[in-house]
This record gives C-alpha cells, structure tokens and sequence, in this order.
C-alpha cells in the first residue's frame, strides 16, 4: 500500500491498482477519442477565480437544499453503473457513505445492488436515475419500486436514445453482470462475439424513440418529481421548463456518448441562463478538486454530482474511500470558500470567476 491519498485524484491510481483492466477501464474510459472526457476535466482550468478579502469567513457555512432536501455541502454523488464490480459490498457501500456524509446519491438504474437493497440498507435522501426502456411496463415497474422504497426524485437520463461507442470497451469484449433489478423483467442472453456487450444489450433494450412528449407518460405514473439528466443547450433547457420538469442536470453522461459535445462547464452557464431561475441546475462532469465545486456554484449551479471519483475510492477503500473522496472535495470547497471571501454557498456568485471568453479581451 503506497502513502495515503491527499486528493481525490489519487485515489484513481489506487482504483487502476485495484481493479481487473476490464472494470477500470469501464469506469475510466469516454467515448471514441475521449476528447470530450479530457475537455470535463480540463475546461475547469482555463476558469479562473475572483478572490476577495478582507470578509469574515471564520465561519463556513456549506450547507445547501436541493428540491427542499438539506445536504451538508453541494456535493451529491452522481449515478454510476454497476458498483459491484468495483467493490463486493457495491452500491450499499456507496449509499451508506453518502448517509454519513449527509448527502444526497442517485442510485443508477443500472446497479448492482437491488432499489430496495439500498434503501434499507441506511437512511438517507435518495434519488433514483431512470432510462426508458423498448417495453416501457420495464421501467414502469422500477419507478413504482423507487417510489414505494422511499426515493425522494426520478433523475432521467436523456442522453442515451444509443450507447456511445466507448473502444475500450470494445476491445476487452466488456459483459455486463446480471443485473438483479431486472430479475423476472428483462432477459437478454447477451453472446455478442464482436465487441461490447453492454452495447449489444442497451441496443435491444432503451427506448430511441422517446422524446419530449413522453415525459407526459413519465409524469402520468408517478408522483415524484422529474430531473433531465443530459441537458447541454439552453434550448433543451427551455423545453425541459415547458414539459414541467422539477429540475435539469447539465452532463454529457461523463463522456461517454458523444465525444466531442462540450465540456459542460462550458455549458452550464447558457443552461442557467435559459431556465431563468424556473428550476434548479445541477452540474456533472469532471469534478477532481473543491475550486471546480466553486467555479459551478459561481456560474450558477445549485449542486455537483461527482461520478468517476466516488468510483475510484470505493474500488480502493469500499465504503471509507468513498466517504473520503466525499469529505476532501468538502475540505477543498470549504477553504477556497474562505480563501475567496464567501462565508456560505450563497456569497459565491458570478463575480468570484473568470471565464476564458472574458480573459480574451484583458489579453488583447
């Protein structure tokens, strides 16, 4: 065991180490290129900060509400497929750290462990990520599931009418487990010879079809209310408010479906602008550091989500690893708060950063 980890970037070393290639990769690949998996990490940085001084900040206030929900920083942990594969105690792991650190996880609608596994397994305000799939009563089934469990909001996932051509994937001739929400519900043998599995068996499950009107179907059977994960434009945004949505999350699902859409921080503050304050904006996509917590809030988020690192620290250290990756973005974030002037999440505002468009012209 090397020295303990110091950032959440770390703990990816200790996930490769960790991990049988096939499942790191999985975890750790985007799409084609990877261009747009680079850019999430990498557009954080050509964002700068606005510090100012000279505020009492001896008292740090992170705490924050989503949809009338309390968490104790802006940090909720994004849907990932298939935690299980990463550590035996899987998504239940995941979810009892996300209790402890009082905040809010979107369990995927791809887990490995099952809807009712993980809410008995601690309590905490849980939210659950839907696709639709070919025989909607599939994903009927599971809301119903969801919602007699006690999961707070459905967090659809719109960005995936087809699975993104993910090469790694490809080449280790990647199988996805059984996954037991479906038990009963879908059965696919999936013996494709040439290539991904998961991408044999998302192309003869999810729905291409679904679109805007559907979210009417959506509503029709449930009472909890709808995020839409995979906005990147302010004219999804506007649409989104129309259909009644109670909120949107600003993704490129970790870039892993398009490669080159942009990097959604690059994004989120045309998608902000769009809603017009209707509803909250959430935010994923490359989040290592607490200033990248910052710059999102600044530019007008109400939370983060954060995928891949809560995945490296459960592949290294189960249940502590996640809540450690948890609770170092927390430490970062509650010091560039202080650093910066901003005594609680409310005081960051538009004016705390600099956007590469608005360096341009002081470079001229």
């Amino acid at each position: 065991m090397g020295a303990e980890p110091v950032n959440v970037s770390e703990f990816q070393r200790l996930a490769r180490e960790a991990l049988p290639k096939m499942y790191y990769d999985f975890y750790a690949g985007g799409a084609e290129d990877e261009f747009s998996l680079k850019e999430n990490v990498e557009a954080f940085r050509r964002i700068t900060l606005r510090p100012r001084v000279l505020v009492d900040v001896s008292r740090i206030d992170m705490s924050t509400t989503v949809l009338g929900y309390s968490i104790s920083s802006p940090i909720m942990i994004a849907p990932t497929a298939m935690h299980k594969l990463a550590h035996p105690e899987g998504e239940v792991a995941t979810a009892k750290a996300a209790a402890a650190c009082n905040t809010i996880m979107v369990l995927s609608f791809m887990s490995t462990s099952t809807v009712e596994e993980v809410a008995s397994s601690c309590n905490a305000v849980r939210f659950f990520q839907l696709y639709v799939y070919k025989r909607r009563n599939v994903t009927a089934v599971l809301v119903q599931r969801a919602e007699r469990n006690g999961y707070k909001a459905l967090v659809l996932t719109v960005d995936v009418p087809r699975l993104g051509r993910r090469e790694a994937d490809i080449r280790n001739k990647m199988v996805s487990p059984q996954l037991k929400n479906f038990d009963g519900l879908v059965s696919i043998d999936v013996e494709s010879d040439n290539g991904s599995g998961l991408e044999f068996y998302a192309s003869h499950t999810l729905d291409a079809s679904f679109c805007w009107e559907d979210i009417a179907w959506l509503k029709s059977i449930t009472k909890l209310p709808i995020l839409v994960k995979g906005i990147l434009t302010g004219e999804d945004a506007i649409k989104a408010v129309e259909v009644g949505v109670a909120g949107i999350v600003v993704s490129n699902h970790g870039a892993r479906q398009l490669d080159y859409s942009p990097a959604t921080i690059s994004v989120l503050e045309e998608v902000v602008h769009a809603t017009r304050g209707k509803v909250p904006v959430l935010f994923d996509g490359g989040v290592r550091r607490g200033t990248d917590v910052y710059k999102a809030l600044a530019l007008g988020a109400k939370a983060v989500l954060v995928g891949r690192p809560v995945i490296y620290g459960l592949a290294a250290k189960g249940e502590t690893g996640v809540r450690q990756v948890i609770e170092m973005l927390k430490n970062e974030l509650e010091l560039a708060m202080a650093l910066s002037g901003c005594p609680s999440v409310k005081d960051i505002t538009r004016s705390h950063v600099r956007t590469e468009i608005e360096r341009l012209p002081s470079m001229l």
